[in-house]
């Protein structure tokens, strides 16, 4: 079975089947971040494998992804990161808890098309807002993509993103939308 395959196929419908269970509260706190962590292992050993048979490719572009300050969640953005990754995109992964002064310098410095932002607390949700309005003010010529479990179409508009990703694939298919436009 191919990396994708496990991906899309295994690990991203597992999860898809906690978060709903989180949602419905037929799975609790615990439960969803060992299966946050098991999914992150297995993600690790998949991201191994490929970079173990050397597959060289082409990077279709290059991304930002980084989990807002105040947030120290990034399962999700590890995922959006396996699958970019897995999708030919060059990823520069700031981490989380990033200010987004870092943000901004990094996507002046290296010419960055799109920069996806995560936050999976509430509180930590205006910090996308803070972000995308100095990106903006710095005149950083990107697309924003942001996404979370606690984020809306409604929260990603009002915030001025240029998309809301509801899961991780629908990232990729942005992406592919970004680059392949200019």
């Amino acid at each position: 079975m191919e990396s994708i395959e496990i991906i899309d196929g295994k690990l991203i419908p597992a999860l898809d089947i906690v978060g709903k269970g989180f949602e419905e509260k037929r799975v609790f706190l615990p439960q969803l971040l060992m299966s946050a962590e098991a999914a992150k292992s297995a993600f690790d050993v998949i991201k191994e494998t490929m970079q173990s048979k050397g597959a060289a490719e082409e990077k279709k572009g290059r991304i930002i992804l980084a989990t807002v300050k105040g947030d120290i969640h990034d399962i999700g953005k590890n995922i959006v990161k396996v699958l970019l990754e897995n999708y030919g995109y060059d990823v520069i992964d700031l981490g989380k808890d990033v200010p987004p002064e870092l943000i901004v310098k990094t996507a002046k410095e290296e010419q960055i098309r799109l920069v996806g932002l995560s936050a999976l607390m509430t509180t930590t949700v205006p910090a996308m807002e803070e972000t995308i309005k100095m990106l903006h003010a710095e005149g950083v010529d990107c697309k924003v993509l942001v996404g979370g479990a606690v984020l809306t179409q409604e929260y990603a508009d009002m915030i001025h993103a240029d998309k809301y990703a509801k899961d991780a694939m629908e990232s990729v298919r942005y992406a592919e939308e970004v680059f392949l436009s200019k």
